[in-house]
């Protein structure tokens, strides 16, 4: 086989886009030209969807009414509720059911147009994630609310009390920071299939099916489960040492991409430092800062030849816990900020009006003859 090949698409220029820039070495992220750290902490949800779709922020009346027309989509049809009270019998997965779910989003008045389907789509995904997690503990979904912003109105479908202030802005900042990526797996699943002129929604379905993959939905939860089993800062270095022994991963660290620190590492770690300041359980905060601050240390003493910082799932997970979210939601989660982005990619990649059609390497043998059923037996076929 030819080295040369690229193989899983690596270092291949695949689509031009004016969405997001991601800067591996440099550890930059720029969302439409803005630095994430400087969007995702200031932004709402609204204002980053608009900026994706639209190339640049919205004015005042513009964000008020695009706010409305978000609100007034949060409703699900009742066929996407009976398939979510079904889910919740079989108790599928989360990540399932929003996949699911996400394939009936077709049944919404209006569907089959590109920029109302973006609509729908990010506009309903908090609402069946909220409504799937009341089901499964036996609890009925509620209507939603059209007064309440993006964050605000996840977190009151979630729980039926209205947010605080500083809870919604801190979930605000953790979707702004995931809503966009550069031509990772799901966002590129999406430009495929949307290439072909399918429509958005079974784009953004196939998107959901590639976020599900434990390769590219990450492990937040995991980087969460190894800060409550170090339990104290004077037992992170012994149980990190006998990770590291074993050959372990440490959850948190380390990045295909960033050879630096994340740049949404940071980000999230600005929001975890207000939220657990402002009220949080200030002793897991400082658990693990310790945590980090001990991983990094080991991870430059027994990989001296490689940049392992840490990356966007260990303050996602410290963040989202403290924001009072059941770990099981924390990759739907991440759709519903990423959908933001998803959504701009399918409608950036229909503009082009380009098929997507990689060409692939045949490794397999030639020349081969066919051999009758009753002659297979003593030959290699």
């Amino acid at each position: 086989m030819n080295d040369t090949k690229h193989q899983g698409l690596e270092g291949v220029v695949a689509a031009t886009t004016r969405l997001s820039s991601v800067d591996g070495e440099a550890g930059e992220l720029l969302i439409a030209g803005f630095p994430v750290e400087e969007l995702a902490p200031r932004a709402t949800f609204e204002e980053t969807a608009w900026l994706l779709w639209h190339g640049s922020l919205p004015t005042a009346d513009e964000l008020d009414a695009f706010r409305r027309r978000l609100a007034g989509r949060r409703s699900l049809p009742a066929a996407t509720l009976d398939l979510l009270r079904a889910a919740a019998r079989r108790r599928v997965p989360a990540m399932d059911a929003l996949r699911m779910a996400a394939g009936t989003l077709s049944l919404v008045e209006g569907a089959g147009e590109p920029r109302e389907d973006a609509l729908t789509l990010v506009a309903a995904f908090p609402t069946i994630v909220a409504a799937y997690w009341r089901l499964l503990r036996e609890e009925e979904p509620l209507p939603p609310r059209e007064d309440l912003g993006h964050a605000a109105s996840f977190l009151y479908l979630l729980t039926g009390e209205q947010p605080a202030t500083e809870r919604a802005r801190g979930l605000e900042t953790y979707l702004n920071t995931v809503s966009d990526h550069g031509l990772n797996a799901s966002t590129f699943t999406a430009r495929v299939i949307v290439s072909t002129r399918s429509d958005l929604i079974s784009a953004i379905t196939g998107a959901v099916g590639a976020l599900k993959g434990p390769l590219h939905g990450g492990a937040p939860g995991p980087a969460l489960d190894m800060v409550f089993e170090i339990g104290t800062p004077e037992r992170a270095e012994p149980v990190l040492r006998e990770k590291l022994a074993r050959g372990e991963r440490l959850m948190g660290f380390g990045h295909r991409v960033y050879r630096v620190r994340d740049p949404r590492a940071d980000v999230l770690a600005a929001a975890a430092e207000r939220f657990y300041r402002n009220g949080g359980d200030r002793e897991l905060y400082e658990l693990a800062r310790s945590v980090e601050a001990t991983a990094l240390r080991l991870l430059r003493e027994s990989k001296p030849d490689r940049r392992l910082d840490t990356n966007v799932e260990f303050y996602t997970a410290l963040l989202l816990h403290g924001l009072g979210l059941p770990t099981e939601l924390f990759t739907p989660l991440f759709a519903v900020g990423r959908v933001a982005g998803w959504t701009a990619h399918a409608l950036e990649q229909l503009a082009t009006g380009r098929l997507i059609r990689p060409q692939s390497e045949y490794v397999g043998k030639r020349g081969r003859r066919w051999v009758a059923v009753a002659e297979r037996e003593a030959v290699t076929v």
